[in-house]
């Protein structure tokens, strides 16, 4: 898995209710043909990354087949949390 391009928004929380700071990122990631994510059209993966005082952490992630938007019932292993999580993590520090 590579991440191609991405966009990263932070979630703003009007009423208070949430501790620390939410974003959001659209990933849009290359997947070898090989792997059972593999479409045609690509994939794309939408994560929750929370900011709480210490380190971040993934609340929720979503996967998408690009061409006709549905949510694919998929599960990432451990490595690619990771990959995605350090990626975030870095682009977070930039922001």
């Amino acid at each position: 898995m590579e991440i191609t391009q991405f966009s990263m928004e932070e979630i703003l929380d009007p009423t208070n209710i949430i501790e620390g700071k939410r974003y959001e990122f659209i990933l849009d990631v290359e997947i070898d043909e090989e792997d059972e994510l593999y479409h045609e059209a690509g994939i794309e993966i939408r994560v929750l990354i929370a900011e709480k005082g210490e380190e971040p952490f993934i609340l929720n992630y979503f996967i998408m087949e690009k061409a006709e938007g549905e949510y694919l019932d998929f599960a990432l292993e451990d490595d690619e949390l990771e990959e995605i999580l350090a990626f975030c993590k870095e682009e977070m520090a930039k922001a």
